[in-house]
């Protein structure tokens, strides 16, 4: 076998793989929001820690097949989701603050992925940005407050977090600007449920579409940012390589 040959068979097979991943990734998440719908908790229970980790492994199998990695802090900020999605299904007072830190944790990843990859190059529309989701932070919390009673200071310390991913996400491109705020819309309805106010129709099936949605967003935003950046520094080497091969004979 040659090696074109098995080059091609190699990268067949990774392609192969990242489809069937975001086939399962697809069909898992129709399967929970089909059990919310359907009021069907076991289905609802098994479907959800198996999300995060599809997305995470996707998320890899994809950047790997296009030949480049994925973003150092992107498996651990979606692994530690999963952590959250496991421990807000557990349903008591504690396991619900151990899976709002889990999910801080990762909004951490996701905060410092961004800016590493240059969210906030554009310093004026950061700073736009960011005074637009400091005013609907500031909004909501301020009309949450009275009806959060224990929860007040964890949920707005936590919700300024999130804000922080929004405000990051914006700055890599529509696709993870509008994960990050649809990730904001979906717990701020978890927010909504913990005041008790009066639900939306569908309520926990809007938090999870718009939850999955988010992620999947940020995840493939930040590959393609990723990508971009790569190809960037392929440019520059080569034109660098071409720069110096020219210049020899001069020199000689």
């Amino acid at each position: 076998m040659s090696l074109r040959t098995t080059t091609r068979a190699v990268l067949g097979g990774r392609l192969r793989s990242t489809t069937g991943l975001l086939t399962g990734l697809a069909a898992t998440s129709a399967a929970h929001l089909g059990a919310i719908l359907g009021d069907r908790p076991a289905l609802r229970h098994a479907t959800k820690p198996a999300l995060m980790p599809l997305l995470a492994a996707h998320s890899v199998t994809s950047a790997t097949a296009a030949g480049g990695q994925a973003p150092r802090l992107l498996a651990p900020a979606l692994l530690l989701s999963t952590g959250g999605d496991v421990l807000l299904q557990l349903g008591n007072d504690t396991a619900f603050l151990a899976g709002m830190g889990s999910f801080a944790a990762a909004h951490v990843c996701y905060v410092t992925m961004f800016v590493g990859q240059g969210a906030l190059t554009e310093r004026r529309r950061a700073l736009v940005v960011a005074a637009a989701y400091a005013t609907a932070w500031a909004v909501m919390v301020g009309r949450l407050w009275p009806d959060l009673g224990d929860l007040r200071m964890p949920v707005a310390g936590y919700s300024l977090l999130l804000a922080s991913t929004a405000v990051t996400s914006a700055g890599l491109g529509v696709r993870t600007g509008l994960g990050g705020a649809l990730f904001l819309l979906s717990d701020t309805l978890i927010a909504t449920k913990l005041a008790k106010w009066r639900e939306l129709p569908g309520h926990q099936f809007w938090i999870m579409a718009t939850y999955i949605l988010a992620q999947y967003l940020l995840a493939s935003g930040a590959l393609k940012a990723a990508e971009g950046s790569e190809h960037r520094i392929r440019e520059a080497r080569e034109g660098v390589e071409r720069h110096a091969s020219t210049a020899r004979p001069v020199l000689a």
